[in-house]
């Protein structure tokens, strides 16, 4: 692109360079009075109101002569409005008066009252529903061990086995526990040995007894006889004595013998004829029995409800097994359960019973339903080992979590199983719808009393 303003300056400024060369020596050049450049028709464009685009008011200033300045101005400004381009009418029309813009502009301006009373019906009958996400899968998940300590005989059950009620998992040595039990069950034979030799030895001092009452009763006699010879001198009186001493040593023995039936009848409860299986000796004796029966029974090891065993690795034949430590655990995996803890303020219309929608974030494509089986009776603070401190001065308001079991439906076979500690989002349906904002109804609220 040429600019025909620059050739002109560039032109006159040769030709006075030209001029100069031929002046005398002494002459002094004159000063030169700048003027703006224009810029080339070829160059200036237009916006969209039709202002020429990318002119600056500042232009470059060139110095030349002040006659031959006159002299080329005006050819540049000749030329510059020859070659200026005409604008299209697209450009020097207004963009606010097209016909599409204004049809787009009404269509906004009527959806927008639209869009706000979709909005404000929205917020007043939604709210129905809450949603916590801080909730996790549970289930009964108990660590399988014994009150017993010995040696691991056998294990039955592979790592993540599903087992059924009663099926054997492991198997303790149980040959020290077969012999306590032979021993209790001889100590038992015994026992009932001895209750019925008890009973025996019983009758016997009644028998004894009786004989010694009779021997008192001759002694008696005795004593009476020889006192009324005494008193007659009939007899010496070393005769009559010792039939009294005699006398008075059988009463003894009589009341001896009586003592011991009483004790050897208190021995057998007070009823002689009590059967052997109902003396307090043999029920004792039979407890051992039980006893080391039940630590024999408990060497075999069984599940006590359906599920899957974890950690099985955990014991090995030849382990030694104290009582009551965990060997393996086991999760039940037929009943489950969800446990969400949402805000204290998002408790307000829940209630048990309340249908429940559960999404797992394992299977989020999936939907489980429940109902709430419960709400805890307490925050979780309650039962921290350090609660909080409200009348300290320190002190700063906490929003509590309060938890919420959810009972979830598996009767559907089509869905996945559930996993104890899976995350779960859990929306309740409470059917309270959020109303009216609290401003709005106190101010409608005020105007009806008024009214």
């Amino acid at each position: 692109m040429i600019d025909t303003g620059n050739q002109a300056i560039r032109s006159s400024a040769n030709g006075a360079g030209n001029l100069g060369a031929s002046a005398p020596a002494d002459d002094h050049p004159k000063f030169v009075k700048p003027f703006r450049t224009t810029a080339s028709a070829d160059s200036i464009t237009f916006d969209a109101r039709g202002r020429p685009r990318g002119h600056s008011p500042q232009a470059p200033v060139a110095e030349t002569n002040q006659d031959t300045v006159r002299a080329e101005a005006p050819v540049a400004r000749s030329d510059i409005s020859q070659k200026q381009p005409e604008r299209p009418a697209e450009t020097l029309s207004a963009p606010g008066k097209s016909p599409r813009r204004r049809v787009l502009r009404m269509a906004l301006f009527a959806l927008l009252p639209l869009v706000l009373i979709a909005a404000a019906y929205w917020y007043v009958t939604g709210g129905q529903v809450v949603s916590a996400d801080d909730a996790y899968v549970q289930a009964e998940t108990v660590g399988i061990s014994t009150d017993i300590s010995g040696i691991v005989k056998e294990v039955d059950v592979r790592e993540n086995q599903h087992v059924v009620p009663g099926q054997i998992l492991y198997r303790l040595d149980p040959r020290q526990f077969q012999i306590a039990l032979d021993n209790a069950r001889a100590n038992l034979a015994q026992t009932a040995l001895t209750i019925a030799s008890m009973k025996q030895d019983y009758t016997r001092m009644l028998k004894d007894a009786a004989a010694q009452q009779a021997q008192v009763a001759l002694d008696r006699a005795n004593y009476d006889r020889y006192a009324a010879l005494v008193r007659a001198n009939a007899i010496a009186q070393t005769t009559y004595d010792q039939a009294r001493f005699t006398l008075e040593t059988d009463e003894a023995k009589l009341e001896s013998l009586r003592q011991q039936a009483d004790v050897q009848l208190a021995k057998l409860a007070g009823n002689p004829d009590i059967p052997v299986t109902l003396h307090p000796e043999y029920l004792q004796a039979k407890a051992v029995v039980d006893e080391a029966q039940r630590q024999l029974d408990h060497t075999i090891i069984r599940a006590p409800f359906a599920g899957q065993v974890t950690n099985v690795p955990s014991i090995a034949p030849g382990k030694y097994l104290a009582a009551s430590p965990t060997a393996f655990y086991l999760v039940n995996s037929d009943d489950v359960w969800v446990d969400a803890t949402p805000k204290e303020t998002e408790l307000t219309y829940v209630r048990p019973g309340q249908p429940v929608t559960l999404t797992v974030d394992t299977y989020p494509d999936l939907e489980w339903r429940g109902v709430i089986a419960s709400v805890s009776p307490a925050a979780a603070q309650q039962f921290s080992l350090l609660p909080a401190e409200n009348t300290s001065g320190n002190w700063v308001k906490v929003v509590q979590r309060i938890t919420m079991r959810v009972r979830i439906d598996t009767s559907d076979r089509s869905l996945p199983p559930l996993r104890a500690g899976m995350s779960v989002e859990v929306n309740v349906d409470t059917g309270h719808a959020r109303g009216l904002p609290h401003f709005l109804g106190a101010l409608f609220g005020g105007a009806k009393r008024g009214a």
